[in-house]
């Protein structure tokens, strides 16, 4: 028994002085240099930091331009609601047909709207006021000049 210990002790001391021992560690576990175990670390946690930063920032984009949608949106809202009497020189229950009579005026000079009744018609306004004062008396002039057949429309 005392040979076997003995055995097992210059063993374990003529590894010591191995090379193996020396690179892998005992039990072939290598030794961690603690600095360099840190620095891989903060490299870890600076790379996770900008990522933090860089979807912050895109996120912060999307709400700037939702927000610049919302904005539109709402503006656009508050024009039709201020313009609600039309000159409507088309109404036509097929939309192909209201986007060709509404690209034909804008090649004319006329900035047209495609309004959607509540009849389900799409009427091509060709001009909008907001009162109904201006709408009758421009009304008549675009008539001579325009659209014979033209009319006006409250979109409430």
């Amino acid at each position: 028994m005392k040979k076997l210990i003995f055995i097992l002790f210059a063993i374990l001391v003529s590894f010591s002085s191995c090379k193996f021992v020396k690179e892998k560690g005992w039990f072939g576990l290598k030794n961690v240099d603690t600095m360099d175990a840190y620095l891989r670390k903060q490299d870890s946690i600076h790379i996770a930091d900008s990522l933090s930063k860089v979807i912050a920032l895109q996120k912060a984009i999307e709400q700037a331009r939702q927000d610049s949608i919302n904005g539109a949106e709402q503006e656009r809202l508050e024009r039709l609601a201020r313009f609600k009497y039309h000159i409507v020189v088309g109404s036509f229950i097929t939309p192909q047909f209201a986007d060709e009579w509404s690209v034909y005026y804008n090649s004319i000079g006329y900035g047209t709207e495609i309004l959607k009744a509540d009849n389900e018609f799409n009427l091509v306004s060709a001009r909008r006021y907001d009162n109904m004062k201006d709408a009758v008396l421009d009304l008549e002039r675009f008539k001579d000049t325009v659209q014979i057949d033209a009319w006006v429309y409250i979109d409430e």
